[in-house]
């Protein structure tokens, strides 16, 4: 599959499970679909690197200190508008 064809695997769903693939709490089918789609898709690439990137930093600054509201609500409200993006465009290209 080249990276012009549509995806098995929506963009979208994609970005909501990338914490639980990040996590290693998908069972292996998802996973192979998420790295398949990963491999295959830039922006969902790109966009995953960066989730992994922060994912990190956060563990790293508050160890296992759950991360402060403020944050978690900031972080969880990017994430939904970066989902609402990616629909948009999938529904554009249908």
């Amino acid at each position: 599959m080249s990276r012009d064809e549509p995806q098995a695997t929506p963009c979208s769903e994609v970005l909501d499970k990338v914490y639980a693939y990040i996590d290693g709490e998908l069972e292996e089918d998802g996973c192979t679909d998420i790295r398949k789609h990963l491999e295959e898709c830039g922006s969902c690439l790109e966009e995953y690197g960066l989730e992994e990137a922060v994912k990190r930093v956060v563990a790293k600054c508050c160890g296992c200190d759950p991360a402060p509201e403020k944050l978690r609500a900031k972080v969880l409200n990017q994430l939904a508008e970066a989902c609402g993006d990616l629909r948009s465009r999938e529904a554009l290209t249908e």
